[in-house]
C-alpha cells in the first residue's frame, strides 16, 4: 500500500463520482493499484474554475476495468471525507509535495499534472494536519503551515500517523463534516434561511446527511451529500417528511407536515444552497434520499 494524490477537477471528462469511484486511464493504473486498502487526497487543479487546493481525503477500495471504455479503471471510493478547510498545494515557497517543486523554486509542472501520484506518508499527514486542525475557525496561510508541525518538504524524524489513526472515528468525522457544511452554507438554514447564533457565538444549524452515513445506506461526508438545516428542518428530513427535487424544490410528504411547518420553509418552496458546484447537491444523493428515505 502506499498513499497517493488524486487529481479531480470540475467538470472532469470522466465518469467520476469522487465520493464513490474515480475513473483512470491506464496509464496510472499500477500507482492506483498500489494505493488499493490505503487513503489517498484528491487535489482540485484550477482548471475549469477549481481551487488549486487539497479538497478532500477518501479510502481505495479495489479497483474494477471500465466495461463500456478500453483500457479505463475505476477506483472503487469509501470512507470519503471533504476538507472542512481546503488546503492549497504551496504556501509561499513552501509545496505541501516536494516533488511539486522544480529546480528554480517554481512549480514543476510536469509532476503536477500527473493525474495521480505517490506522496510521501510524512507530506500526507502535513496535509492532513492543515486540513482538520481548528476547523471551525479560517486560518491564514501562514497558520496553516505552522499547523502542519513539520517541515513540508523534509521527513520527520518521528512519524505517528495521529491524524490518520483518527479519521475512521465517527465523531471525529460528524465535527469535520459540520464544519464543512456550516462554512459552505455561511451557517444559514437551506429550508428556511435562519441563521442562529448562541450566546457563545457559535452558529445553531445541523449538518444533515442527503444519502445517511449508516450501515445499509453508506452516504459519504461529502457537502454535496449534505445541507445545513435548523433543527426543526433536520428532524423532518431525516424522517422523510421532505425532500429535494433535482431543481432543488421543497417537496412536503402529503398530508403528514403540518401548516405550521409549512410555514417555516421558504415561502418559494426553493432550497438555498451554494453556488459553486463543488458544494450544491449532487442529483445522485438527492434521487437516493427520494427513493429510500421520502415518505411522499
Amino acid at each position: 500500500m502506499s498513499k497517493s494524490v488524486f487529481t479531480h477537477r470540475v467538470g472532469s471528462r470522466y465518469d467520476d463520482l469522487p465520493e464513490s469511484k474515480y475513473h483512470f486511464p491506464q496509464t496510472y493504473l499500477r500507482q492506483v493499484e498500489r494505493s488499493v486498502g490505503d487513503l489517498i487526497i484528491y487535489y482540485e487543479p484550477r482548471r475549469d474554475n477549481g481551487r488549486q487546493s487539497y479538497v478532500a481525503t477518501a479510502r481505495v477500495v479495489g479497483v474494477e476495468i471500465d466495461p463500456q471504455q478500453p483500457g479505463h479503471f475505476y477506483a472503487l471510493i469509501s470512507e470519503y471525507l471533504e476538507f472542512p478547510q481546503i488546503v492549497p498545494y504551496r504556501i509561499g515557497d513552501q509545496f505541501f509535495e516536494g516533488k511539486l517543486r522544480g529546480a528554480n523554486g517554481t512549480t514543476n509542472l510536469g509532476t503536477a499534472q500527473r493525474a495521480v501520484r505517490d506522496v510521501p506518508e510524512h507530506e500526507f499527514e502535513a496535509i492532513l494536519t492543515a486540513a482538520f486542525s481548528a476547523a471551525t475557525s479560517e486560518p491564514s496561510q501562514t497558520e496553516l503551515a505552522n499547523r502542519a508541525g513539520i517541515s513540508l518538504n523534509e521527513p520527520a524524524e518521528t512519524f505517528d500517523r495521529p491524524i490518520v489513526q483518527t479519521l475512521i472515528s465517527r465523531p471525529f468525522r460528524d465535527i469535520a463534516f459540520k464544519a464543512a457544511i456550516r462554512r459552505a452554507y455561511k451557517d444559514t438554514c437551506a429550508f428556511t434561511g435562519l441563521k442562529l447564533i448562541n450566546g457563545g457565538g457559535r452558529p445553531e444549524i445541523d449538518a444533515a446527511h442527503i444519502r445517511p452515513v449508516g450501515e445499509g445506506h453508506n452516504g459519504p461526508d461529502s457537502v454535496r451529500n449534505g445541507l445545513a438545516l435548523c433543527k426543526t428542518a433536520h428532524w423532518l428530513f431525516d424522517r422523510g417528511l421532505v425532500t429535494l427535487d433535482d431543481d432543488l424544490k421543497i417537496v412536503q410528504a402529503k398530508g403528514l407536515v403540518g401548516q405550521e411547518v409549512s410555514r417555516l420553509l421558504h415561502a418559494d418552496g426553493i432550497a438555498r444552497v451554494p453556488e459553486a458546484s463543488h458544494f450544491r447537491p449532487h442529483s445522485q444523493f438527492l434521487q437516493y434520499h427520494r427513493d429510500h428515505i421520502f415518505k411522499g
